[in-house]
């Protein structure tokens, strides 16, 4: 539906690199760097694994897991794709696609396999020559999503024999030439060069090109500044929300301008009262508030922001404004992945902090083995008191059977975060 911008990283020896065939280092960490491209409103990001051997590798997966963590946008895992068990490795560290080299012919044998195992919308094919197109049209179309053309050369030939979408590979080009290369049917992206040294301008490239009635992926208001009931003051009360959590961080104000300028720049931007002039959040402490979604109460004389929030929201330091208890009441929390991360800290708390007599002591101490015996154990009671008419023993059943699983979480590290994330991708 939209025309992509999408910036690329070439990882070798845990760098980011200038490119293909030069290794010059741009980025000793490529998480952050990748974390610049996602904050600069880009819509997908590209790593190519340049590594050597199984040590650079593994490495270089690491790092492709940290990115996709930390990144909100997708990510096309590229290069040291030999066999199946490669491509699975891409897609469990968190890419929304991988990528197979057709100009090695051991990965065009494989296409059919990996797409029938994980799917077709999972699988692109980086092309070199214009040739690989034609030569493998048949395949392509059965079991490839898109096509990243990772050579600028060939691209007039690529756009004229290719039917399929295609992100294309530029080198540092004007933004006429971008404009027409996002006009073409057959163009879904502009990657490489072009969009790595721009990155900072890629809000202007998209309202260029949407003036050039070229669709792309911005923030467009539904409500206009006129609809909302404002305050004496000619302002309208904005409650930020973690997007994640939805726990509350803050309450701040909008003028027409700061409403303007978070709907423009895709940053939460105010109006400060003490000040009597617009604040982006972020411009002076780095805690940025990238906006996710606003939403205007019934009266409209409220917006809800619900925001990725880098850093801490309040002054104090604290991540939420809102620390000062007043009252309170004992109460049992119910929501269900408060519920999980509390029971996991608890677990978590136990194998740093070894307490005598704890069960969950007892299951470390032993080690894996023991954990995934009981895990085994678990699942087979839940099987047998799902035979039961009674549904609360399924209930205690799965109960335990979650806390074993935790326990095996907390010992190869993996947090519910990680979980939940991997859950919303599928």
């Amino acid at each position: 539906m939209y025309k992509q911008l999408i910036p690329c990283i070439y990882l070798y020896k845990g760098n980011a690199v200038k490119d293909f065939n030069d290794k010059t280092v741009l980025d000793t960490n490529p998480v952050s760097l990748a974390k610049f491209y996602c904050d600069n409103n880009a819509d997908e990001l590209i790593v190519y694994d340049l590594s050597e051997g199984d040590a650079e590798h593994d490495e270089a997966l690491d790092i492709i897991k940290a990115i996709c963590t930390e990144i909100e946008i997708p990510v096309i895992g590229a290069g040291n794709v030999h066999r199946m068990e490669d491509i699975k490795k891409l897609l469990y560290a968190g890419c929304k696609k991988a990528a197979l080299n057709y100009s090695k012919e051991g990965n065009i044998e494989i296409t059919a396999e990996v797409s029938k195992k994980f799917g077709k919308d999972k699988i692109v094919a980086c092309i070199t020559e214009p040739g690989e197109i034609t030569e493998n049209e048949v395949l392509i179309e059965a079991y490839v999503e898109e096509l990243i053309l990772v050579k600028e050369k060939g691209i007039k030939e690529a756009i004229a024999i290719s039917k399929f979408p295609m992100i294309v590979s530029v080198p540092e080009v004007s933004l006429d030439k971008i404009l027409e290369l996002l006009s073409r049917d057959n163009i879904c992206g502009i990657s490489g060069y072009a969009i790595n040294e721009n990155a900072k301008e890629l809000l202007a490239v998209k309202s260029l090109c949407q003036a050039n009635g070229i669709p792309v992926n911005t923030f467009e208001a539904k409500i206009r500044w006129d609809e909302f009931k404002l305050n004496s003051d000619g302002h309208v009360t904005v409650v930020v929300q973690d997007y994640k959590t939805d726990e509350v961080l803050m309450v701040a104000y909008m003028n027409e301008e700061a409403y303007n300028m978070t709907i423009k720049t895709g940053k939460m931007t105010y109006y400060s009262r003490s000040r009597d002039e617009l604040w982006i959040k972020g411009d002076t402490s780095g805690h940025y508030q990238y906006v996710k979604s606003l939403t205007a109460d019934c009266d409209k004389d409220t917006i809800l922001a619900k925001v990725s929030q880098i850093g801490a929201a309040c002054h104090t330091g604290s991540y939420s404004c809102f620390f000062n208890e007043i009252m309170a009441k004992e109460y049992e929390e119910t929501n269900p992945i408060k519920v999980f991360e509390q029971v996991y800290e608890v677990i978590q708390d136990r194998k740093v902090h070894p307490k005598e007599g704890s069960y969950t002591n007892y299951l470390f101490d032993k080690g894996l083995d023991k954990i995934l015996k009981k895990l085994g154990e678990e699942a087979t009671e839940i099987v047998i008191a799902a035979k039961n008419p009674n549904a609360n023993e399924v209930k205690y059943e799965i109960s335990d059977f979650l806390y074993h699983m935790m326990v095996l979480m907390a010992e190869k590290n993996i947090t519910w975060e990680e979980i939940t994330s991997e859950l919303a991708r599928r």
